[in-house]
């Protein structure tokens, strides 16, 4: 059995990825899902200063610690103002202090989805460019455009991009 971890790359309590990431998480076959949710993990906004003045905090090593001891990781970004949620942009500078390779290797399925019709690509474009300099193995990515209208919690309701997300499990999948 394969560990996996999912988390919304948001702090929405609905967040529309959290919903994303989980589905197809699930879909893995073999695997025993962890759904993360970034709200467990309260951190301060990063800076130098206060880096030096507290250390780094707890969560920002509990949650690196989920990554180093996953077999594969699921993240769905929202996107905010083109770019990460603040609060994953916040995780992400925190673990990276600790480990600036801090994504281990290990295989990662990228996904968006907004209830716009880019579903996301700016952000997606943006971990796409950057995770592989700090250590990020992307074996799979998909976005889906106009949540509200192609996902129910029976998945992808549009065939093309259901067979798409489907494409991607499987890339996935075998690179656990």
């Amino acid at each position: 059995m394969k560990n996996i971890i999912a988390f919304a790359a948001s702090n929405s309590k609905t967040s529309i990825n959290k919903q994303l990431a989980t589905y197809t998480a699930n879909q893995v076959k073999d695997a025993t899902v962890t759904v993360l949710d970034l709200n467990d993990f309260d951190l301060p906004v990063y800076g130098i200063d206060l880096e030096n003045e507290i250390g780094i905090p707890d969560n920002a090593h509990q949650f690196l610690k989920h990554i180093k001891e996953a077999d594969g990781i699921v993240i769905s970004f929202a996107e905010h103002n083109g770019a990460y949620a603040t609060v994953f942009k916040n995780l992400f500078d925190w673990m990276s202090r600790i480990d600036g390779k801090l994504w281990s290797d290990v295989p990662m399925f990228l996904m968006a989805t907004s209830p716009g019709a880019r579903g996301g690509a700016t952000v997606l474009d943006i971990a796409k460019g950057r995770f592989p300099y700090m250590g990020g193995n992307i074996k799979a990515v998909f976005s889906l455009p106009s949540f509200n209208d192609n996902f129910s919690e029976d998945g992808i309701k549009d065939k093309e991009l259901n067979d798409k997300l489907n494409e991607s499990i499987v890339a996935f999948q075998e690179a656990l």
